[in-house]
């Protein structure tokens, strides 16, 4: 033990963007765990630094370069003192830009894209090899193929130990990629076409998780409700399908999903909500503009009347569910008149949070081509009167939460002493008074008031154990 101790090296890794990402990062803590590294919160003490990268934010790369000058000085400080400290750059910034990023940044030891990392501990050994190598053959390790292995195949099951350590609620990405091509996203050309894991390993996963403490599942995918694993007899199953198979694990008591896309959204997944208790009512579908012509030119191939006889089918179906969505807000193109709409489909719908962006170019988007750009001024002034309005929304759904008595999944300690914290179905935050011995269940709790971004409540009952 004291040798295996000796030979233990430290892993940070930064994750920016989505929970996918959050996903990836844990099972690429996962790969190198048996290579005899540990995670560590400490980026100067790390042997490895690796930076998870998102590319749907604006300026994504210009921030990952920043960072990697900061994480250059750091290695320099580090080399002085004796150590040494190695560097990959990973997921869709890395998928999009790995040439450039090697030869931008020669500090940078790998560069690999989300279809690579079930190859991590290989190409970690490569760039190792590279070290001791003259700097002027010295090359970054570049994996930014799409091969066509499963590469949940060849990573190792998550480790009981750390899926623990992880808390109640837990991530299972069980789809990736998009065959969507909306004129905005990269996601296609980062993360590939849609993808979708055997029923029987996303079934296996989740059973890991549970049988390690893990209450609350959220399945990921770019577009999860795409979902089309196959199961053991060969027969694509769609997502609301695997819902009611995931209902029968014992001991699994909450499950939610996203992100979905309105066309995806099919009778079963909708009579899931209906049948299942444990599907939470809270769904993140993003419509991203109200007006049928930016709709178009977005090729979302849907209309906002098609969306909301989506919604109208989705409240038949769960009366309480809360909704959750995405704007994009000065598309190239956008009228006063188009902005005008999709306000309108914001009240119609009354969500209880959403997202909002003003829209920036992603190099190797349709949408980079297009002229009619709109001005930064009114994409700001746009912005604002968008986010006031969904704001309002809400801070309404939050008050009309206030003399009801919700289930709370209790996940932690409060902000204050003699508090805990929890979620609601609808993902909102709740604290109240409570001794710590209530974690790991849930309580009913009777909302009694609320703050900015949380619920108050107080405990009602203390659920059975």
């Amino acid at each position: 033990m004291t040798e295996m101790r000796a030979n233990t090296k430290k892993l940070f890794i930064k994750t920016y963007g989505c929970q996918m990402n959050v996903y990836d990062s844990d099972r690429m803590s996962d790969a190198l765990a048996p290579h005899g590294y540990e995670t560590t919160l400490d980026m100067a003490q790390a042997d490895l630094v690796l930076l998870n990268t998102c590319h749907i934010r604006e300026k994504a790369s210009e921030k990952v370069f920043s960072e990697l000058g900061r994480l250059k000085e750091l290695q320099g400080e580090r080399r002085a003192m004796g150590g040494d400290m190695m560097i990959g750059v990973a997921g869709c910034v890395a998928q999009a830009e790995g040439e450039e990023i090697a030869r931008r940044a020669p500090v940078v030891d790998m560069v690999f894209g989300p279809q690579a990392y079930h190859k991590l501990p290989d190409m970690l050994a490569r760039a190792q090899a590279q070290r001791h190598m003259h700097p002027s053959l010295k090359k970054a390790v570049i994996d930014t193929d799409f091969p066509e292995e499963d590469k949940f195949e060849h990573l190792p099951a998550a480790r009981k130990e750390v899926t623990i350590k992880r808390g109640l609620t837990a991530f299972l990405t069980v789809q990736e990629g998009c065959d969507k091509f909306c004129s905005f996203c990269v996601v296609p050309y980062t993360r590939g076409a849609e993808v979708s894991r055997p029923v029987a390993q996303v079934i296996a996963e989740a059973r890991s998780l549970v049988d390690a403490g893990v209450k609350e599942i959220t399945l990921l995918g770019q577009n999860v409700n795409a979902y089309h694993g196959l199961d053991a007899a060969g027969r694509s199953v769609s997502l609301g399908e695997l819902a009611y198979l995931l209902a029968e694990i014992s001991g699994l008591e909450r499950l939610r999903y996203t992100t979905s896309h309105p066309r995806d959204m099919d009778d079963v997944l909708m009579n899931a909500h209906r049948d299942l208790d444990i599907l939470m009512p809270y769904l993140h579908l993003p419509v991203q503009s109200g007006s049928d012509s930016i709709l178009k030119a977005m090729n979302r191939r849907h209309t906002a009347a098609e969306y909301m006889a989506i919604i109208e089918r989705i409240k038949a179906a769960r009366p309480d569910m809360a909704l959750s969505g995405d704007f994009i807000v000065g598309f190239p193109g956008e009228t006063d008149a188009d902005f005008e709409d999709t306000l309108k489909i914001i009240a119609d719908v009354g969500y209880a949070s959403a997202y909002s962006f003003k829209y920036s170019t992603r190099p190797g988007t349709p949408g980079a081509n297009l002229g009619d750009q709109v001005p930064e001024d009114v994409k700001n002034e746009r912005l604002w009167r968008l986010q006031d309005l969904v704001n309002a929304q809400t801070t309404a759904f939050h008050a009309s939460c206030v003399g009801k008595t919700l289930p709370v999944l209790i996940e932690r300690p409060g902000r204050l002493p003699g508090q805990v914290g929890g979620r609601s179905p609808y993902l909102q935050a709740v604290h109240l008074d409570g001794s710590p011995e209530l974690i790991g269940a849930i309580h009913q709790v009777e909302i009694i008031g609320t703050s900015t971004n949380s619920l108050v409540g107080r405990l009602k009952a203390v659920a059975a154990a």
